[in-house]
């Protein structure tokens, strides 16, 4: 009999592509993930995984098992859900979400799922986009809120689902005795060689940054780099530097700082919710998936107005 913890273990390091990844989604250490394969091994008599300088590839035979053990996981979690859809969710559901969609978007969701007659209990844990992506294809998270920049595209894989929620835009922030925070909207070629707060490298904001003046060969000069978009509009305020700051989850801008939009309107994100396509018909999810699209046309109204 083939044991199902195993089979999890390796369709995880098959995705995430290493013990170690595969043992972060899955919320095991690596130790425990390495000893769920072996057992694995033991039990069919076949080597899956074989090592490879510091790290571990998957045999001809690994791979096999691997693809047609996340279809029978994906068809599992399917037959779950079906069996659950009309029944009382019992289980937390887990959301995976960036920062600024916890706090912008995220809040009165939870706060409705939790109501009297179809209570849905919900944790929320904070993460980059492509962090959250990645744990909802590897079943630690089972919905996810990404946002993906048109410059710096966020990739599903194929037996994930997205849909989309709502727009948010990015604006230049700031300091109002600035030269050009007169003016409406902002040229890309004005703010070469302006003094740039940033989230750090690596963040898909920062990478938006960067995309701004990829075609008009510069480089951003970033002085200060930081994760809270809170501090990147403080600096802004002090005439440290100017900051790209999204709409979606910004607080009233304090007094000494305005926000203008590029005038080309390029740094629009899309946000999209995720989940796996064989948790499509869980109530859980649906509920989920239905509260955020009502709460992004809310906020894709109020722009409007």
């Amino acid at each position: 009999m083939i044991d199902l913890q195993g089979l999890r273990a390796l369709v995880a390091v098959d995705r995430a592509g290493s013990v170690v990844a595969a043992a972060d989604q899955l919320g095991y250490t690596p130790s425990a993930v390495s000893q769920q394969v072996k057992k694995l091994e033991r039990d069919l008599d076949a080597v899956l995984l074989e090592r490879r300088g510091r790290g571990v590839l998957l045999t001809e035979r690994g791979r096999t098992l691997a693809s047609e053990g996340r279809e029978l996981l994906d068809g599992l979690e399917r037959l779950e859900s079906v069996a659950a859809s009309g029944a009382r969710p019992t289980a937390p559901l887990r959301i995976a979400s960036f920062s600024t969609a916890t706090r912008g978007l995220l809040g009165p969701v939870l706060g409705e799922l939790r109501d009297a007659d179809a209570a849905v209990l919900a944790t929320v844990t904070s993460v980059d986009p492509v962090d959250a992506m990645a744990m909802v294809a590897s079943g630690s998270a089972d919905l996810a809120v990404v946002h993906n920049w048109n410059s710096v595209p966020l990739i599903a894989p194929s037996h994930v689902a997205t849909e989309h929620v709502c727009h948010d835009e990015a604006d230049v922030v700031l300091p109002v005795d600035h030269p050009l925070a007169g003016r409406a909207e902002l040229e890309r070629a004005d703010l070469v060689g302006e003094a740039w707060a940033s989230t750090p490298k690596g963040a898909i904001c920062h990478e938006a940054l960067m995309r701004i003046f990829a075609d008009l060969d510069a480089v951003p000069r970033v002085v200060a780099e930081d994760p809270d978009f809170a501090s990147l509009i403080e600096l802004a305020r002090q005439g440290v530097a100017i900051a790209l700051v999204p709409r979606l989850g910004r607080s009233n801008l304090p007094d000494g700082v305005v926000a203008r939009p590029l005038a080309d309107h390029s740094q629009v994100r899309d946000i999209r919710v995720a989940y796996r396509r064989s948790m499509a018909e869980s109530a859980g999810i649906r509920r989920a998936v239905r509260l955020l699209l009502d709460a992004g046309r809310r906020i894709e109204a109020s722009a409007i107005t």
